[in-house]
């Protein structure tokens, strides 16, 4: 797999630590209500590797990945909520069979695009195909005109503002600003559980790291190289006769799916999908996990992701009332003395100082001086 991959040593033990970190240690040294919190963590660490190919390698800054991480979370959460509205469980509702919200609403029979969701295989598909082919709209709406920069950015802003207001407003279809809550079963399996977040921790993970090597893929390859090449000098790619927006569309595409399983995994590891997860501070806080830890690294985004969120929950427990205030503080001081985030921080002073032996290599003063002649 390394050399499929073309990894060194020193990614390859990245990886190999952050297995250890997340299959091992932490399952270790959390309880059941900590660990979840964990698997909750891990769920936008979906959103930062797909940022890191998106943004650090392709240039593109997207601030409205949360709209993608949002439509695969919504997508898993119709069908759990279908599965938890049967005519025995909803007999007490005007309407039974229906999910609760759409009978307190007065909608009195099941919408047509929730009809597919009945169905485990068509919502799988769901998770991935819908936020996908959103993105290849807007992929191809901007990338084709050659809208890039602080213009792109500012759009996907304005997206995922659009996207909150009309969940928000249409709760007769959506469940409004609570979400779609209540979520009970999946096939039958009691998702309720800590023994089954547990074993859906296991699942993140495991498919974080199908991301996160698929990532790594993609930086190996001659692909990866042109995204490399379209940050620095964009005009000589496209003079070079590649067809730059069909790169851009189809990373952006990637990152949008990445960000979809994301969002699906958080409706089972949590339980609930809401649009506060949707909208503009959700994406930019994204955006600030993939800084921290340096966008870059798809391994330091994860760590970023789970620093970030870390430190949040501990302020927030804590320092309830200054906590966005650290959160904020922590990110200036990153980018400010760290600009390549927490990978940065590893490559320039940790690195340096490793044996040769686990990818190290000597440090500048360290080096012997060239025989005199």
């Amino acid at each position: 797999m390394a050399r499929i991959l073309n990894m060194d040593r020193t990614q390859l033990l990245g990886f190999v630590l952050l297995a250890a970190l997340v299959f091992l240690v932490l399952p270790l040294a959390l309880d059941a209500f900590r660990l979840n919190m964990v698997g909750k963590y891990l769920t936008y660490a979906f959103v930062a590797v797909g940022l890191v190919l998106c943004w650090g390698y392709g240039g593109i800054l997207s601030l409205g990945q949360g709209v993608f991480f949002g439509l695969g979370g919504y997508c898993m959460a119709m069908f759990l909520k279908l599965e938890a509205s049967t005519p025995e469980a909803t007999a007490i509702q005007s309407t039974p069979g229906i999910p609760d919200f759409m009978d307190w609403n007065q909608v009195t029979a099941l919408p047509w695009f929730w009809e597919p969701f009945h169905n485990l295989a068509f919502t799988l598909f769901a998770v991935i195909a819908v936020p996908v082919a959103f993105a290849f709209i807007i992929g191809v709406a901007m990338f084709k005109r050659r809208v890039g920069g602080v213009y792109f950015a500012i759009i996907t802003q304005a997206v995922a503002a659009i996207l909150s207001i009309l969940i928000i407003g249409q709760q007769g279809y959506t469940g409004g600003v609570n979400g779609i809550t209540d979520l009970r079963t999946l096939l039958g399996w009691d998702i309720r559980t800590d023994s089954a977040r547990t074993i859906l921790y296991f699942v993140n993970g495991g498919l974080l790291f199908v991301c996160l090597f698929i990532a790594a893929w993609i930086k190996s390859t001659k692909f990866g190289r042109i995204l490399v090449a379209m940050r620095g000098r964009e005009d000589r790619v496209r003079f070079s006769g590649y067809d730059v927006s069909a790169f851009k569309i189809f990373v952006f595409c990637v990152a949008a799916g990445m960000a979809a399983v994301g969002g699906a995994m958080f409706t089972l590891q949590v339980g609930f999908m809401s649009p506060t997860f949707v909208g503009i501070v959700p994406s930019i806080e994204m955006v600030i996990f993939c800084a921290v830890g340096g966008r870059l690294s798809i391994l330091g985004a994860v760590y970023g992701t789970l620093l970030v969120n870390w430190g949040k929950t501990t302020f927030s427990e804590t320092f309830p009332e200054l906590w966005l205030f650290a959160m904020g503080a922590v990110f200036i001081g990153v980018v400010l003395a760290f600009p390549n985030g927490l990978a940065g921080l590893w490559t320039d002073h940790v690195a340096p100082r490793l044996p040769r032996r686990l990818g190290g290599r000597p440090r500048p003063e360290a080096a012997q001086p060239a025989p005199a002649e």
